[in-house]
């Protein structure tokens, strides 16, 4: 096992390097390290890391949201409250839609396992997405509508959306039956989950400025509720989102304590190092490589064709009058990028014995490989021709 992890952690960086050095975005070099690692290919990753790998990615996924809850302040999004809003669950919304008609068509999936797929290629990645919006934010680049924080926010609720609605469906895959009960629990999670997060950042708050602690013990504290509340979820006792209350939380640190929240960001920002690590790393050692030559070309060909759903979802997300159509297609790239979650979730099918959980799999780890170098790439390319210079720019050339 300590072989294993030191594996990881090497090549794991020596392969993120070279990505770098290439222009590409880590994550990608991570996954490539994995499926070398992995058992379909050298086979060197110990059988008892791969048996907990399942928790190991949900670590690193409380981790990305628990920064971008730390990141998003709700007087900003004001601004474009209506977007941030629309942006959380209309473009998802339109891709599972194209996964229900391109998977069956495509892959000759049932409608269960094409809405299944759906959501797990819906969420946009916080890997990709939020580093780079905070760059923005930081140098002042779309900040005067406020369009890097309603990525961001809506963003990370489009995850929650995804999330919620993809445990949904893999819970009646695995009863084998439709239950409008399923879908009643979705708004009841998303309450539950938002007021939990919401009183217990204000707990925290108080007990934070009571009594004296180190950042360090903060953060550890953090994490523990937050693990907590995941797996409180994971019984399924009753409808609640344990990942909605970890972006609640942040939220309300941020806005409660806003000199702690600032400082916890960084230490987090440490701590995902070596999350992002074994997250991508993992997942890319999870795929089975003999599947890409079968399903390949027709995987690439569905994995585009809910891109253009996601796109036209995004463009009716923020018509309006605060928008223009440059920032709307800066929205829509900044939308691309796929990745922490599809790592998160994309093998739970595969575990729990769901058919064709290997091909949502594959897809999966294909699309993370077209959006995430492809959006970030974008991203950074359009940001200040279809936005504006920055604050910064602004000052420095008028200084």
């Amino acid at each position: 096992m300590l072989l294993s992890l030191s594996l990881i952690i090497l090549l794991g960086f020596t392969f993120s390097e070279i990505a770098f050095r290439i222009k590409l975005p880590r994550i990608v070099g991570m996954l490539l390290a994995g499926v070398v690692l992995g058992p379909f290919v050298l086979n060197l990753i110990a059988p008892e890391v791969l048996a907990i790998s399942l928790d190991l990615r949900q670590i690193a996924l409380v981790i990305i949201l628990l920064r971008a809850g730390l990141s998003l302040n709700l007087k900003d999004l004001k601004k474009v409250g209506r977007h941030a809003i629309l942006m959380a669950f209309v473009p998802a919304t339109f891709e599972i839609i194209g996964a229900l008609v391109l998977g069956p068509l495509l892959l000759g999936m049932t409608l269960l396992e094409s809405a299944i797929m759906g959501t797990i290629l819906a969420a946009v990645s916080p890997a990709v997405v939020v580093p780079k919006m905070l760059k923005l934010m930081n140098e002042g680049v779309g900040t005067k509508k406020s369009i890097p924080q309603m990525i961001v926010a809506g963003a990370s609720a489009d995850d929650i959306f995804v999330i919620v609605l993809f445990t949904s469906l893999v819970s009646m895959a695995r009863e084998g039956n439709f239950s409008l009960l399923t879908f009643v629990k979705l708004p009841i999670s998303v309450i539950l989950g938002i007021g939990v997060g919401i009183l217990l950042g204000l707990a925290m708050v108080w007990f934070f400025k009571k009594f004296h602690l180190r950042d360090t013990s903060k953060v550890l504290i953090i994490i523990s509720f937050v693990l907590f509340l995941v797996t409180v979820e994971r019984l399924d006792y009753f409808p609640f989102s344990g990942l909605l209350a970890t972006v609640a939380l942040g939220i309300t640190l941020l806005a409660k304590y806003p000199v702690l929240a600032n400082r916890l960001v960084l230490k987090y920002e440490k701590i995902w190092v070596f999350a992002e690590m074994l997250l991508f790393v993992l997942v890319g050692a999870a795929v089975d490589i003999t599947t890409i030559p079968s399903i390949g070309l027709w995987a690439v060909i569905l994995v585009l064709g809910m891109l253009v759903f996601r796109s036209i979802g995004v463009y009716l997300a923020t018509l309006g009058k605060t928008l223009s159509f440059k920032e709307q297609l800066f929205a829509i790239f900044a939308y691309l990028p796929k990745a922490t979650v599809q790592a998160s979730i994309s093998s739970i099918p595969l575990a729990l014995g769901i058919s064709n959980g290997g091909t949502m799999l594959t897809v999966a780890v294909l699309a993370i490989l077209i959006t995430a170098p492809t959006g970030a790439l974008l991203i950074d390319l359009t940001a200040k021709p279809l936005l504006g210079k920055g604050l910064l720019e602004i000052e420095s050339n008028n200084g």
